[in-house]
């Protein structure tokens, strides 16, 4: 099975990190390879552009593709998306000079003219508007276009604004947010490898936020510590030889320790260990 990824850029090492966490380690991704083999000898890594990979999942040159939605969606692959990944995370939107006031609306562009990287989504956004553009393709420096007559707005990729703010460019609506996610054809989606690959990264994501939690605590306080501490379908309770005390185990999340050791402090319990999950298999 061949997973595509981003071969450079942001997307790149997140991508792989990502991989590397689940398990699936890299044993031959030297740079400039197109192909990188794993520790598992039927999943390979294919590198590819971002916007790319869908056609790439598409015509079957790779099983599952990890790319931003926005690469997806301008591509118009009809592909399947089994999980968002959480990061690369950013908005597309449709800007207009922040000293034009004759454009506050998406309305207010009809007849006008675009620049875009994203000829296809920009075309979808003002048909679904009912407004008459001329969408005007461009490969780069998109925010200068207004300001040279090429066009009255862009459609474009943002972050955190601070670009468009830069360019003297007004945020006027949102076209579409993207993110990471994880896609397939609609005839591999159901693959057990592929289910496999998607069922690790997500065990990944899931252990994130959360922290694994050990401690000792008196049997008789056992009732006021799993008040505490429910845990993921309750805590785990094992005896401990020789002691009068149990050992407790539990998942929580992550933003919850603070104030859980201390309350567990506070009825009887001691010993606290905090751990990071590596994977979390729900």
């Amino acid at each position: 099975m061949r997973i595509a990824v981003p071969n450079k850029g942001r997307l790149h090492d997140p991508s792989v990190e990502l991989l590397e966490r689940a398990g699936l380690h890299l044993v031959d991704g030297a740079d400039r390879q197109l192909y990188a083999q794993t520790v598992d000898p039927d999943v390979t890594v294919l590198y590819a552009r971002a916007a790319d990979i869908p056609e790439y999942v598409d015509d079957g040159a790779a099983d599952i593709g990890i790319t931003g939605l926005d690469q997806v969606r301008e591509s118009g692959a009809d592909l399947v998306e089994l999980r968002d990944l959480g990061f690369g995370s950013c908005r597309l939107v449709l800007a207009a000079p922040e000293d034009d006031d004759s454009v506050t609306s998406v309305e207010d562009f009809e007849g006008g003219r675009v620049a875009t990287e994203f000829p296809n989504i920009t075309r979808r956004f003002f048909e679904d508007a009912g407004v008459e553009v001329d969408i005007a393709e461009v490969s780069g420096a998109t925010e200068l276009t207004p300001h040279v007559d090429i066009a009255d707005g862009i459609v474009d990729i943002t972050s955190t604004g601070t670009t468009l703010r830069m360019n003297r460019l007004e945020i006027v609506d949102e076209v579409l947010q993207s993110s990471v996610r994880l896609f397939a054809r609609d005839d591999s989606a159901d693959d057990e490898k592929v289910q496999q690959v998607d069922m690790a990264l997500g065990s990944v994501l899931s252990a994130e936020d959360k922290r694994y939690l050990m401690m000792n605590a008196p049997e008789a306080a056992l009732d006021d510590v799993k008040e505490v501490l429910p845990g993921m379908g309750g805590p785990t309770v094992m005896d401990i030889a020789g002691s009068e005390d149990v050992a407790v185990h539990a998942v929580v999340e992550e933003s919850a320790v603070f104030e859980t050791i201390n309350a567990l402090k506070q009825v009887g319990a001691s010993d606290v260990l905090v751990t990071e999950i590596e994977r979390l298999v729900e």
